[in-house]
């Protein structure tokens, strides 16, 4: 019910607010200086269909979030990607029925500005990037957006739940993000406490079985562990995505053995997620056998990210390629590189 001066009260972000009653969405978005077709709103915790924001008006006491895509497409990008050497652009791979040629999947968090998260996204050569789902800033509604330095419709966006510790807020942020963007390709991480950032997997698992249900295409991080890895690819995950260490620690890959395991176990493309310090941890994961390599802060924290990119690109490249060549056996002693016969 309207206030006796025309006005309703809802909250708006956490926000409280009065605005005229009769207000649709779309026109209250407007006021507030965005954008209705870049954003998603969810009303009273359901989301509300971008394509009724016009019709839907807000009602007294209505409780709605505003959200759009920040650093943290549907299609490869054309003449992105690939790589330097014929042999690695011809060596393509599979995830939930798309084709990449790039095997390098890089954030978009802890950049200097947008302007160099751009330019060390072209340097990696990277298709897929991910991005997180937040609320807007509805106090500056001007502020510059992730979608006007990396556009969408060349670079497929692959929306996170980064910050998600249970499995029904990163299934309400995956909904969200669907609405404002219409990926189903998603990546899913639900964590199980702040100091480790290490995977809650009974609610991962929860939240997967939620969302392949919902007509989502989930990849998800997750323990180094064959067991879990596979409950998860039973349960519809279109990727698996262990841990190579825990996130943000530039530690390596810790843990080569029972990555390897799920590597020769799953039936779905395998990706090292978090962990990764250096070019040389990239082979690392390449060599393993993994499709893919995915990483924010290798990059982004680097003294020269836009450098670490391309030497990023350039490592996963020489991995993948090591890996198809097939390595040399490991011998306990010598063996002579030239031959014996014909010694002087």
């Amino acid at each position: 019910m309207a206030h006796t001066d025309g006005t309703v009260s809802i909250t708006v972000n956490g926000e409280h607010k009065r605005v005229v009653a009769g207000l649709t969405l779309a026109q209250l978005a407007t006021e507030m200086g965005l954008v209705p077709e870049k954003v998603a709103v969810e009303r009273n915790l359901e989301v509300v269909p971008r394509s009724t924001l016009a019709q839907v008006c807000v009602e007294d006491g209505d409780d709605l979030e505003i959200v759009h895509f920040v650093g943290g497409g549907d299609h490869p990008v054309a003449g992105g990607g690939g790589g330097h050497l014929g042999a690695v652009d011809a060596d393509t791979w599979t995830v939930a029925g798309r084709t990449f040629r790039s095997r390098l999947i890089v954030g978009t968090g802890k950049y200097k500005d947008f302007a160099q998260n751009a330019a060390a996204l072209e340097a990696s050569g990277a298709e897929i990037v991910t991005v997180a789902v937040r609320r807007v800033n509805v106090t500056d509604p001007n502020a510059p957006m992730l979608t006007d330095f990396i556009d969408p419709k060349r670079y497929t966006y692959l929306p996170n739940t980064a910050g998600c510790f249970d499995a029904d807020s990163a299934i309400r942020t995956l909904r969200l993000a669907r609405e404002a963007g219409g990926w189903d390709l998603v990546k899913l991480e639900v964590l199980g406490e702040a100091r480790t950032l290490y995977p809650n997997m009974r609610e991962t698992l929860k939240a997967t079985e939620v969302l392949v249900r919902e007509g989502f295409k989930p990849m998800v991080y997750c323990v180094d562990d064959p067991i879990a890895a596979k409950q998860l690819e039973e349960a519809g995950a279109v990727a698996i995505m262990p841990l190579g260490a825990p996130i943000g620690s530039g530690l390596g890959i810790q843990n080569q053995v029972t990555i390897r395991l799920i590597v020769e176990g799953a039936g779905v493309p395998v990706l090292v997620d978090a962990g990764v310090g250096t070019a040389s941890d990239a082979a690392v994961a390449m060599e393993l056998g993994c499709d893919g390599v995915l990483m924010n802060t290798a990059i982004a924290e680097a003294k020269e990210p836009v450098m670490m990119a391309a030497a990023m690109r350039a490592a996963v490249e020489a991995g993948r390629l090591a890996y198809r060549a097939g390595r040399m056996g490991r011998r306990r002693y010598a063996d002579p590189s030239s031959p014996l016969a014909g010694l002087i």
